[in-house]
C-alpha cells in the first residue's frame, strides 16, 4: 500500500536520511524507533511533502510519485491521501474543538456545514470528546487537545495516519489517554506509520518495527520478534536501553 524506495535528505551538508527503503501494508501499525536525530521524523514529514525529499519515489495506494521533481498536483494527492498528527497539537486557538475538525471539510472538501458538524460531532465522541464541540484549545488539556488532532485527521478519511511523537508533549498522565484512542484506531484497521518513544504502546499494537540510527533503517521486523531478539547488535543496545526490566526479550 506505502512504498518508500531510496528516500533521501540533506539538509546543507549533513545527510539526514541515506537511501530509506520502507513497505507498509494497508492496516499496518508500523512504530518507528530510534534514538534522537536518527532522521525518524524527517521521514515520516518526507512521506506528505511536509519536508521535501531530496531524491527517491513515494508510492500511496495507486499513486507513485517522484520525491524530488513531485509536481503541485501530485503533492496535493498524496497529502489527500495521508494525514499527520503532530506534537503540538497544530490546532487553531481560535476555533472550537467542532471548527478545528471541520474547518477542512468545509473549506477543501467543499462540504456543506451541517454535513461536516455531524461527522465532526461524530468524531470527537469517538475520541472521548463528548460535549466538549465548543471548546476552544485554551479550555482544553493537552491530552484533549491532542484527540481532537487525531479527529481532525480521520476527518479527511485517510488512507494512512502519520504520528509524529504524539505524546512526547504531554504531562505523563495524560499520554494514557492518547495512547488508548490511537489504540481504538487501530483496532478498525486504519494503516498507521508512529514515531514515538512509547515502548508499551509499541509491544501492545505495533505490527512491525522499524529501527533507525544515523540516518538508516539498522532493523525493520514483526513487532513481538524484534522486540524480543533483535538481530542487529545496534538494536540490542538501544533496546537494552528503553525496554522494562520485566520485559521477556533474549538480549
Amino acid at each position: 500500500m506505502i512504498e518508500l524506495k531510496q528516500i533521501k535528505k540533506s539538509f546543507q551538508d549533513h545527510e539526514v536520511l541515506k537511501s530509506i527503503d520502507l513497505s507498509v501494508e494497508k492496516g499496518e501499525v508500523v512504530v518507528i524507533l530510534g534514538p534522537s536525530g536518527s532522521g525518524k521524523t524527517t521521514l515520516l514529514r518526507s512521506i506528505n511533502f511536509l519536508e521535501p525529499a531530496d531524491g527517491g519515489t513515494i508510492t500511496i495506494g495507486d499513486l507513485t510519485v517522484d520525491a524530488k521533481k513531485a509536481t503541485h498536483r501530485q503533492i496535493r494527492e498524496i497529502r489527500k491521501k495521508t494525514a499527520m498528527v503532530f506534537q503540538l497539537y497544530n490546532l487553531f486557538k481560535n476555533k472550537t474543538a467542532l471548527e478545528n475538525v471541520t474547518e477542512g471539510l468545509i473549506v477543501v472538501r467543499k462540504m456543506q456545514k451541517a454535513e461536516a458538524e455531524t461527522i465532526g460531532r461524530r468524531l470527537l465522541d469517538q475520541v472521548g470528546l463528548q460535549g466538549r464541540y465548543d471548546a476552544y484549545p485554551s479550555q482544553l488539556s493537552g491530552g484533549q487537545q491532542q484527540r481532537i488532532g487525531i479527529a481532525l485527521a480521520l476527518a479527511i478519511q485517510p488512507e494512512v495516519i502519520l504520528f509524529d511523537e504524539p505524546t512526547s508533549a504531554l504531562d505523563p498522565e495524560l499520554v494514557g489517554e492518547v495512547l488508548n484512542v490511537m489504540k481504538e484506531v487501530a483496532k478498525q484497521g486504519m494503516t498507521m506509520i508512529v514515531v514515538t518513544h512509547e515502548i508499551s504502546f509499541a509491544m501492545e499494537i505495533a505490527t512491525k518495527i522499524v529501527f533507525m540510527d544515523g540516518g538508516v533503517v539498522v532493523e525493520t521486523g514483526i513487532a513481538k520478534e524484534l522486540l524480543t531478539a533483535p538481530k542487529n547488535p545496534r538494536t540490542r543496545a538501544f533496546l537494552q536501553r528503553i525496554l522494562p526490566n520485566d520485559y521477556d526479550y533474549q538480549i
